[in-house]
């Protein structure tokens, strides 16, 4: 029960802040105050703080212009501090990140009253390693021969002068406590290849034992998460924590209470956080490369003892791996019946899938023996790497404490590798359990400049079982808000691929936004529908000048790349000079340049795929038609949602209607949501696809969307 002095905080806190910044109370976003705060103050905990209650979990559904990151901030932030947990706020894109932690925070901090402090976390990838920038500067011949054993890891043993320059630039500045090692915050852009020379990752790290760890600055950012109320991060990064069990990188788990902003996004970043997948070419490459690097470690260093026979039986196992990949990828490439799937100008892929995601016997007694190859190295690498870390602490005779340090992040490399390559084989040796999901497991062989490789992969279909293992019964409390979380009008569709718990609190709060008077949605007449591809594009290219006519700003979007570009190229004369293609330009600056023609008095139209149709604000003028080219239908081609079809209909369901459907449901009001921005915002939406009009599902469609006044022919 949310006690009477959580609930006295959090109305005051938004009295304050309406008042501060001279605004009205929105009714969406004081039901979404009053939910959130209702759900997690029903959390039970003892005195020590630990949760004695189910997990509290509230989904929130909230269009645009609710004020979302007020509203879940106002209800979580007070109960956050009355009992005692981190708040973690993350988000799925940069930019939203950028807006809640150097916008939304400091005037919610400002005008609300409360008192918090805020931190932002990033991965260990964004931190200076000052072992490998201590090891790139070193020059005496021993260094380079250590730095000759993390070739495999992108270092480069002979440094250009420019590289050299901004190294020692860099370490002056770490010296004289002028930079923090962050790359964010170093003055200027720092070119991924070098910056890649400079981090490392967990494997490679030895924390506590590392000679610089009093100054790392990963360290020093994570020791600082620990004394914050209000943590902002992304989703990956929270999902990286959690699958290393928590509290690697944020508070534990039982300590946190989780706002998933935009988390629409979160199962499928699950699923692909948890796929796994090997290249077998690159893969035997590296185990030959491997090889000759743990024989250059003894030959440098013999070792004594055990960890000396440990070495030479990984480098035997690697050579055992080699033969046993090569017998597989012959398997493989006779039992795969490839089609194309791509093609570019630098080579095609083809794609396999396995039906059911079933892996004939034959492959499966290849795959554990492959299984039982990485097992047994993975076991021997990890040996080895507890005895570095007891060399560091100098409790094994006869290593050298400096050459543990210099092997450790060889070793802690391999080590990952291997797991990752083990995890891949393990889901490919394993039936799947009866009555679950299965696994969709399947091969592409790439080709491109003359030569192929084949990749192995495999991935869970849903999200549920991890999300349920590693979040949803692990954590405090866990809040999830976007403005697209019901598909047809229900959360069904997210219950299914989330694994919510089965008391989640899902609620859908009004928008402030009266979109029957700002908008108009609009189908009209056409001779084709998308299944003649051709007929319908040259029908686009006809009516494309006169539908956009001279609004200032108008956003296209298609479902397929090729179409676009067809339409862009099927245009003539000054129309096209409008037209900008997503293509040719990032994301930032196509929008950049896009609102300078306007700014400027002109005309711009932007051609986009479905990345476009979601995460970029518009407003006004920059945006007053939004034309989808066709209802945005999967592709059928994904191997993951292949597979999660073929279940569902082994199941007596319907792929079609409780998967394309919704999921298209969904992707309709994302693109549509592109032109109302602000309350005052008008304009139009066109869709160029009759089949709203002349398919059964098209009705459900047209009503998921927002109430738009209605013009179709």
């Amino acid at each position: 029960m949310l006690s009477n002095e959580i609930k006295t905080s959090i109305q005051k806190a938004y009295t304050s802040f309406l008042n501060g910044k001279e605004l009205k109370a929105r009714l969406g976003q004081k039901l979404m105050i009053a939910e959130i705060a209702k759900t997690l103050g029903a959390i039970d905990q003892d005195d020590s703080g630990k949760r004695t209650s189910d997990p509290a979990v509230c989904v929130v559904e909230a269009g645009t212009g609710t004020g979302k990151t007020v509203g879940y901030c106002l209800a979580s932030i007070p109960v956050a501090k009355a009992m005692d947990k981190t708040l973690v706020i993350a988000t799925a894109t940069v930019a939203l990140q950028e807006q809640v932690i150097n916008k939304d925070l400091p005037e919610i901090r400002q005008h609300s009253g409360l008192d918090f402090s805020i931190a932002l976390a990033k991965g260990r990838r964004r931190y200076l390693c000052l072992q490998k920038l201590d090891l790139l500067l070193q020059s005496t011949q021993a260094a380079s021969a250590t730095m000759a054993l993390f070739q495999e890891e992108g270092f480069s043993i002979d440094l250009d002068k420019d590289a050299q320059k901004l190294y020692e630039e860099m370490l002056g500045a770490m010296a004289g406590s002028r930079w923090d090692g962050d790359r964010d915050s170093w003055p200027v852009a720092v070119d991924d290849e070098q910056w890649q020379q400079l981090t490392a990752t967990h494997a490679q790290c030895s924390g506590h034992r590392c000679p610089h760890f009093s100054n790392c600055p990963f360290y020093k950012a994570r020791g600082a998460l620990d004394k914050v109320d209000v943590i902002v991060t992304n989703h990956d990064l929270v999902l990286s924590d959690l699958m290393l069990g928590g509290g690697a990188i944020l508070p534990p788990p039982k300590d946190c209470i989780y706002i998933f902003d935009e988390g629409h996004h979160l199962p499928d970043k699950a699923i692909d956080h948890f796929a796994c997948e090997t290249k077998l070419g690159d893969t035997g490459r590296w185990l030959e490369q491997s090889t000759k690097q743990l024989e250059k470690i003894l030959a440098q260093h013999p070792l004594p003892g055990e960890i000396g026979g440990w070495f030479e039986r990984l480098a035997g196992k690697y050579k055992e791996l080699v033969t046993d990949q090569q017998f597989m990828r012959e398997a493989l490439m006779s039992a795969a019946e490839f089609r194309q799937e791509e093609e570019t100008e630098s080579g095609r892929t083809l794609l396999y899938r396995f039906p059911d995601g079933v892996i004939p016997e034959e492959l499966r007694e290849l795959a554990g023996r492959l299984k039982s190859g990485f097992s047994a190295s993975v076991d021997l690498a990890d040996r080895i790497v507890a005895e570095l870390k007891s060399a560091m602490d100098d409790e094994v005779s006869g290593v050298d404490r400096l050459h543990a340090e210099q092997v450790f992040p060889v070793v802690g490399m391999m080590l990952l590798r291997l797991q990752n390559n083990l995890a891949l084989w393990e889901s490919w040796s394993i039936a799947d359990p009866e009555g679950e999901p299965p696994v969709a497991r399947w091969l592409r062989l790439v080709e491109y400049h003359g030569s192929q490789d084949l990749v192995v992969s495999s991935s869970l279909i849903l999200a549920g079982k991890i999300l349920r293992q590693h979040l949803w019964n692990t954590a405090y409390g866990v809040v999830v808000t976007s403005a697209t979380l019901t598909a047809l009008g229900k959360f069904d569709r997210y219950r299914t691929r989330s694994g919510l718990p089965k008391d989640a609190n899902c609620q859908s709060v009004p928008s402030p936004f009266r979109h029957g008077d700002a908008a108009v949605l609009s189908v009209p007449v056409l001779r084709s529908d998308p299944g003649d591809a051709s007929g319908h594009t040259e029908e686009i290219i006809e009516q494309l000048p006169a539908l956009i006519g001279e609004v200032q700003g108008a956003l296209v979007l298609f479902s397929s790349r090729r179409q676009m570009r067809d339409v862009y190229f099927g245009l003539t004369g000054e129309f096209r000079d409008r037209v900008m293609l997503q293509d040719d330009y990032t994301k930032q600056e196509l929008i950049r340049r896009h609102k300078e023609i306007i700014d400027d008095e002109g005309r711009s139209v932007i051609f986009g795929l479905a990345s476009l149709a979601e995460g970029i604000d518009l407003p006004g003028v920059y945006c007053e038609h939004v034309i989808i080219a066709k209802i945005p239908f999967a592709v059928p081609d994904d191997p993951v949602e292949a597979a999660l079809s073929e279940w569902i209909e082994s199941r007596g369901g319907n792929p079609f209607m409780e998967i394309s459907v919704p999921d298209a449901a969904i992707r309709l009001v994302q693109a549509s949501g592109r032109l109302l921005r602000r309350e005052d915002d008008t304009g139009r939406i066109t869709v160029l696809d009759r089949r709203l009009v002349t398919r059964r599902y098209g009705q459900a469609l047209l009503n998921s969307m927002p109430p738009y006044r209605r013009e179709i022919a």
